[in-house]
């Protein structure tokens, strides 16, 4: 069994990015997508709940979309108009086992990892 679980930086305020929406889409080996779940961050970034867990989890590709442009406009930080980045796209094979896959982001860039 597996699991995916997520969690948002905000490297402007140096915190948790709170109330981001968070969708994971299963790739299809036509590369559609299919939507799995939507959640929102939580006060520590996180998702209550792992994306993936258990009978839910299964191997393939998935496409993470952090919708990072509606966080930072609320929050105050300087933001272009358009915004550079709005939805922030990640996709990810997964095999068996534990994958955390965090974001960390600005207005005006963002990074990721395999975490533990």
């Amino acid at each position: 069994m597996g699991r995916l679980s997520t969690h948002v930086l905000d490297t402007v305020s140096g915190g948790p990015a709170v109330d981001i929406a968070v969708e994971l889409y299963r790739i299809g080996a036509d590369g559609g997508r299919s939507l799995v779940t939507e959640r929102r961050t939580n006060a520590d970034g996180r998702t209550d709940e792992p994306l993936l867990a258990g009978e839910t989890f299964i191997p393939g590709t998935y496409e993470l979309v952090f919708h990072i442009g509606a966080h930072f406009r609320r929050t105050g930080a300087p933001v272009a108009d358009p915004p550079f980045l709005d939805q922030v796209p990640l996709r990810v094979t997964l095999a068996e086992g534990h994958y955390h896959v965090p974001l960390l982001c600005s207005p005006w860039s963002y990074s990721t990892y395999r975490g533990s």
